[in-house]
């Protein structure tokens, strides 16, 4: 199959008191970042098993040294703005070297395949598809084309996020449609959520597994002490 479409899984590279910072109570700093990395490892696992998928990685800044595993990632910078703005210019970018393009978050680790491959399908006829996430935000966009401000002035991490690009979408007069709706992982239950799901195959997420079991056999040793752990599953929300 042709590769016509550039998946850019956005990227904050995980420093500790950077990211997931309402995972923090649970984890502290540390575990927070070792799992926003197994987040984005989880989600770009995935990108890659997709045969019409150009996997880029678009980081809002370069990311240490040791945090990719592998020489072979292509790396594009977010640049400066809002969110809106940077989700377009990687957009706009992408559309220069494929028919399609998808911005799609890292933190919805285990995102079922079928929602990718929907997106994908739903490009073929329709000028953008967003899929919503429950919190309110989205955590894809997909577009075949890109106006200029097309994201700017929207309400960023907020309940509204989904419903405003939606309707900035189709006030711009863009064919779109929508997905089901998916979770981040953002706040101590999610994490909970996503293990039992990994564990029931509803979802594969073995990178966040491997680290959520590496922080519960730390606090078993005494070595996470303050990490606040759900009893029934061992396991320990921004847009």
């Amino acid at each position: 199959m042709q590769r016509d479409t550039c998946v850019c899984v956005f990227l904050k590279p995980p420093v500790a008191r950077t990211v997931k910072t309402r995972l923090m109570p649970a984890v502290g700093p540390d575990g927070a970042a070792a799992l926003a990395e197994a987040f984005f490892h989880d989600t770009w696992d995935c990108v890659q098993s997709l045969d019409w998928a150009v996997p880029i990685v678009a980081s809002a800044e370069l990311p240490q040294a040791g945090f990719l595993r592998q020489e072979n990632y292509e790396i594009w910078l977010q640049g400066e703005g809002d969110l809106g703005a940077r989700i377009e210019q990687i957009l706009a970018q992408a559309l220069t070297r494929t028919r399609f393009a998808v911005a799609l978050g890292a933190d919805s680790p285990g995102i079922p395949k079928r929602l990718l491959e929907e997106a994908h399908r739903k490009l073929q006829s329709a000028d953008a598809v967003l899929g919503r996430c429950e919190d309110g935000g989205f955590y894809l966009l997909g577009v075949r084309k890109c106006p200029s401000q097309m994201l700017a002035n929207l309400p960023w991490s907020q309940d509204t996020t989904f419903a405003s690009t939606l309707d900035r979408l189709r006030t711009l007069g863009m064919k779109t449609q929508t997905l089901d709706t998916w979770f981040d992982v953002d706040r101590p239950e999610d994490l909970d959520r996503i293990a039992k799901l990994h564990e029931t195959g509803a979802v594969h997420a073995p990178n966040t597994i491997r680290t959520l079991d590496r922080l519960r056999s730390a606090r078993s040793q005494g070595l996470a002490s303050g990490s606040v752990f759900s009893s029934d599953c061992g396991g320990i929300r921004a847009r």
